[in-house]
């Protein structure tokens, strides 16, 4: 059985590579409770009211604490067809119609229901609420599904004319622009079942990476960004830049480096260049049997302050790459715009950043899938976690009140420049 999920059956059961908040687990099926539930969560999954794109509803899998009890209690295989059947009849009853994928599975011999729900083009969405023949709209909030009211509904209907930029159609570029290579070992690199599909424009359909533009299909933004070989040809700028000061600013730049191509290749070949200004430095203590031990620059927080550049930019008329500058006391790494809306500079010195709508769904959600990517409100902390371990001094969070471009300045260890 060929499974139509753009993601391992098992990366998704324990939350690997996407968030738990964006999978809804359900033990068994009944029409009457179960339906009802399912209508709503495939209602609040399209309506992407934080942009991360839709997510997934396991049916066949016990809950405890958030977590899926393995191995699954698994459906009935003429339970199975009943509930594609209802599911497919009764989403008639969504406003307006929600495009979402059925997707049997079998893990452990157990028969699995998933229905994969990205985000929607078409939202806000009304599912019934099962009382008295009354619709409502419903977002995911965490990991519950709720109805949207008051100041959150005011918002969900906003959205309804906002299609986040990489999930956009490229009208100007055809299918031919993508290379299929690139697809595929995405596919084997996340564990899909998808790379055994032959039929190349399929799997570009299943990843929902085309759109259709009246008689044909032109490939979305994403799919420019993440399997062309040269995403600059669409989008000026969508490059890293490295540029090394051995002084300061004051000073001449001793070397230049740009890194393109599609993003996960910029991501890996700008970490592991950098990776070489990361010295490791051991001293030696008097009265200690263990010598100190620092770096100069903690990869991981290297690694999760470049991924949140690439994610949290913009490419929609943006000409600046994405910068690093690397100085003997520090690393600075800018993006351009600023953040989005809602955030806060003492936000991120409280290492406390609210959930609010992402600027780009489709970009996290496969640098998530390639676990390139932390999950939504934890990379800060980890950053700061990394730096505070190293005995690092903390990083700085740095944007102009015009929120025109976002500066992360990762300082040097403290002992680093009497070693150089």
């Amino acid at each position: 059985m060929l499974s139509s999920l753009p993601i391992n059956i098992e990366d998704l059961l324990h939350f690997h590579g996407v968030e738990s908040a964006r999978v809804e687990l359900k033990q068994s099926w009944d029409e009457k409770t179960t339906g009802v539930q399912v209508l709503k969560t495939i209602c609040a999954f399209a309506n992407d009211f934080y942009n991360v794109n839709g997510g997934y509803i396991i049916i066949g899998v016990k809950e405890n604490e958030g977590l899926a009890m393995l191995p699954p209690l698994g459906l009935e295989p003429t339970m199975l067809d009943k509930a594609q059947k209802w599911i497919r009849g009764h989403s008639q009853k969504l406003e307006p119609k929600v495009h979402f994928r059925l997707s049997p599975e079998i893990v452990d011999g157990q028969h699995l229901l998933v229905i994969w729900v990205p985000g929607s083009d078409d939202r806000p969405h009304q599912a019934p609420t099962g009382q008295n023949k009354q619709w409502a709209y419903y977002i995911r909030d965490g990991s519950q599904t709720l109805v949207a009211k008051g100041q959150i509904l005011t918002e969900l209907l906003n959205l309804c004319a906002k299609i986040p930029y990489d999930d956009r159609r490229a009208s100007q570029f055809t299918l031919n622009d993508l290379r299929s290579t690139l697809v595929r070992e995405f596919l084997a690199e996340v564990g899909s079942g998808l790379v055994e599909e032959k039929n190349d424009y399929q799997i570009y359909r299943h990843l929902g990476l085309t759109a259709k533009t009246n008689s044909h299909e032109v490939p979305k933004n994403i799919a420019l960004l993440f399997f062309s070989d040269d995403p600059e040809i669409a989008f000026r700028g969508a490059r890293i830049e490295v540029v090394y000061f051995p002084e300061d600013k004051s000073g001449n730049c001793l070397q230049e480096w740009l890194f393109c191509g599609p993003l996960p290749k910029q991501i890996k070949d700008g970490m592991n260049h950098l990776s070489h200004f990361s010295t490791t430095y051991i001293q030696k203590q008097d009265e200690q049997y263990e010598a100190k031990r620092w770096v100069t620059f903690p990869l991981p927080a290297l690694k999760e302050t470049l991924v949140n550049a690439i994610h949290h930019r913009s490419y929609e008329g943006v000409l600046e790459p994405t910068k690093v500058y690397i100085y003997p006391d520090r690393i600075e790494i800018t993006n351009y715009p600023g953040p989005v809306p809602g955030l806060k500079k003492s936000h991120f010195k409280q290492q406390q950043v609210p959930a609010v709508p992402a600027r780009n769904r489709r970009i996290g959600e496969l640098l998530k899938e390639l676990k390139l990517a932390e999950a939504r409100g934890t990379g800060i902390r980890k950053v700061f976690k990394a730096m505070t371990a190293n005995g690092s001094p903390p990083p700085r969070y740095e944007f102009d009140q015009e929120r025109t471009y976002f500066t992360v300045i990762l300082p040097a260890h403290p002992n680093t420049t009497s070693y150089m």
